[in-house]
């Protein structure tokens, strides 16, 4: 430990005490003469961490955009990671933001090079951003495109040879592959049909590879809030599997964004039945030599099962916004469910005796066997009346029911913050009218630290903030305002979308009609899209999912253009949250709304050097409270149009 230690302490010294002094030099001394701005706001942030990390304690860090939270959190976990022997984990808002704390513009890079540190850092992404080998066969025998071609040539020489790998080397990240669209690359990506306990190519598999990786790191991993939150609700069930947790022991978490881990948390408690899978493998096992009777109930369960999701799609219904449609359990509904759930169950008793006979791959018998123990779970949770939500989603040819836990608090409390470590929730929107019970409370949070730090910039001289009105659904007046605005700032432009919908107008409208380069989100790997946004000064970046997070300083980004407000859609998640208070609209849609607002306005001012505007597109009719509360949640007076 001490030679990994950029200061020196003695036995009969303390840690936190060198610490803390070592800290006071960065801040006061080493960072203003490589340059930095010395900034209270951050001093006073790094001593409140102190408290949490020698305490092992809960703590909610509010502190504004410009005041340097990143390298304060960056310094004590990896100092704690090195003084306790374990890596630090930290945990961002989703996986398009993992990239951004390692960039070669960002703020690990800078602590390297201005305190010269060797930060052991790695990347822990989800299985469903590693490529999948047994897919990329069975695609390219129907694929033929130059795309697909250029994934398997690019492929490591050690993948296609036989028995052991005398050396290897990491390979198949979907930042590997940053031309192909997400569509392509949803076709030859891990997914739930994937077994990969049982894998024959594990060995050799990119995901298996980076997983090893990670796990050796002494400073810092990194993920996603929904990447620790799966850890957490597998990591028993992995260990009587014999394999080990997704993340190893780690001294500390932090919460980048902390304020979203809630809706992470219900994500990773989900269960999510897709007809198309079953489907898929229900087909694939009748290929095999399997009894009369057994095939005769996988034909009844195919038939239950087109049934089931056919009737349930007749009493769904949309809602604008979200992929998220609304059930009715009718009875007609409740009846082909239970028919279905009949038919599953009397087939896992047959896979017993097929598995006696041997008749069938290990592979595909433990694929079938572990999916059907998870939908028959699904659908007795459906048919009870639980304290939950349940949605009917529709896409790229499946039909998937989502069965989502309502409350998390009682789990996260005992899996979570039972553990003895520190915990620490970043963000600029953490606390509630000045108070951190909401957040506490929801997360099952009893015993926390907090405090609050305001911005450091002077927005009234850096930031100019116009709220522009449109008719209701008047698209054409917003895109004609929209691209006026990009020639007035010579491109430089972010424009934040609430949907899909949203960007896929947008992409109709903005095709060949500016002469700047124009990214929209899903077109390519997402980090792919953020550098060269940032590395093209006069491009504009389109996207649903940048409203957090984003850090580009300088002149690439002086324009943010928000094409609408961010009001959370209608969808089953948010009618329980409405349905659980009092006032929905200004206890759940509202806050939700000035909360996305204030991060998204919050992406133009990066550093004190930054200028530039700030476009809110508003309804005419716009309600009058609603527009004060918007007007009260940006850091400047608006400023006539």
């Amino acid at each position: 430990m001490q030679n990994r230690m950029p200061f020196d302490v003695s036995k009969t010294e303390s840690f936190y005490d060198k610490l803390g002094e070592w800290i006071g030099d960065i801040f006061y001394d080493i960072l203003p003469e490589a340059g930095f701005e010395l900034r209270d706001e951050q001093i006073y942030m790094a001593f409140q961490l102190e408290k949490a990390f020698k305490d092992k304690k809960v703590m909610f860090a509010e502190a504004g955009v410009g005041t340097g939270k990143t390298i304060v959190y960056l310094l004590y976990s990896i100092m704690y990671a090195r003084y306790t022997n374990r890596p630090a984990v930290i945990a961002c808002a989703d996986e398009t933001l993992i990239e951004q704390l390692v960039k070669k513009e960002g703020d690990i890079a800078k602590l390297e090079k201005v305190l010269g540190l060797n930060i052991d850092v790695r990347l822990a992404k989800s299985r469903d951003q590693y490529l999948c080998l047994k897919k990329l066969d069975q695609v390219r025998n129907n694929d033929f495109s130059v795309e697909i071609s250029d994934v398997y040539q690019k492929l490591p020489d050690f993948i296609h040879m036989g028995g052991s790998m005398q050396s290897f080397e990491r390979y198949g990240d979907r930042r590997d592959f940053p031309n192909l669209s997400d569509e392509k690359w949803s076709n030859i990506n891990w997914d739930t049909l994937q077994d990969c306990f049982s894998c024959e190519k594990r060995h050799r598999c990119g995901l298996t590879l980076h997983r090893e990786y990670y796990r050796h790191s002494t400073d810092l991993i990194i993920c996603s809030h929904d990447f620790y939150m799966e850890h957490i609700w597998t990591k028993e069930s992995r260990k009587r599997e014999g394999q080990l947790p997704l993340l190893p022991e780690h001294s500390s978490v932090v919460f980048d964004e902390g304020h979203l881990l809630e809706y992470a948390a219900q994500k990773a408690l989900s269960y999510r039945f897709t007809d198309y899978t079953l489907d898929t493998l229900l087909t694939r096992l009748m290929e095999n030599e399997v009894r009369e009777k057994t095939l005769y109930t996988i034909e009844e369960a195919l038939l239950d099962n087109e049934s089931f999701f056919d009737t349930i799609s007749q009493f769904t219904a949309h809602t604008k916004g979200s992929e998220k449609q609304i059930i009715t359990k009718h009875p007609l509904v409740l009846k082909t469910c239970r028919k279905l759930l009949s038919t599953l169950q009397s087939l896992e008793e047959e896979l017993v005796f097929e598995s006696e006979l041997y008749v069938i791959s290990e592979y595909d018998l433990k694929i079938v066997e572990e999916y059907l123990e998870q939908i028959t779970y699904s659908l007795s949770l459906f048919l009870q009346e639980l304290n939950g939500i349940t949605w009917f989603e529709e896409g790229g040819g499946e039909r998937t029911l989502v069965i989502m836990p309502k409350m998390v608090e009682e789990v996260m409390r005992e899996e979570v913050f039972s553990q003895k470590k520190p915990f620490i929730f970043s963000s600029a929107t953490l606390s509630n009218q000045k108070s951190f019970d909401y957040i506490a409370n929801s997360l099952g949070v009893k015993d926390y630290l907090s405090f609050s730090v305001a911005s450091p910039f002077a927005y009234d001289e850096k930031m100019e903030v116009y709220l522009p009105r449109f008719p209701k659904g008047s698209m054409k007046d917003k895109i004609n305002y929209l691209i006026k605005m990009i020639y007035h700032s010579e491109g430089r432009a972010l424009i934040l979308l609430n949907n899909k919908e949203e960007l896929s107008h947008l992409k109709k409208q903005l095709s060949g009609v500016i002469p700047y380069p124009v990214y929209f989100e899903g077109d390519e790997e997402i980090s792919t899209l953020v550098s060269k946004f940032q590395n093209e000064e006069h491009a504009i970046l389109c996207s649903i999912h940048l409203w957090e997070g984003l850090d580009i300083p300088g002149r690439s980004l002086e324009n943010v253009l928000i094409f609408s407000l961010p009001f959370p859609p209608n969808d089953p998640v948010f009618t329980a949250k409405r349905n659980g208070v009092d006032n929905p609209f200004f206890e759940v849609d509202l806050p939700y709304m000035l909360l996305r607002l204030r991060q998204g306005v919050g992406r133009l001012i990066r550093s004190e050097k930054d200028r530039g505007m700030v476009h809110i597109m508003i309804d005419k009719d716009i309600d009058s409270n609603v527009l004060q509360s918007v007007t009260g949640a940006i850091p400047t007076k608006p400023k006539e149009d």
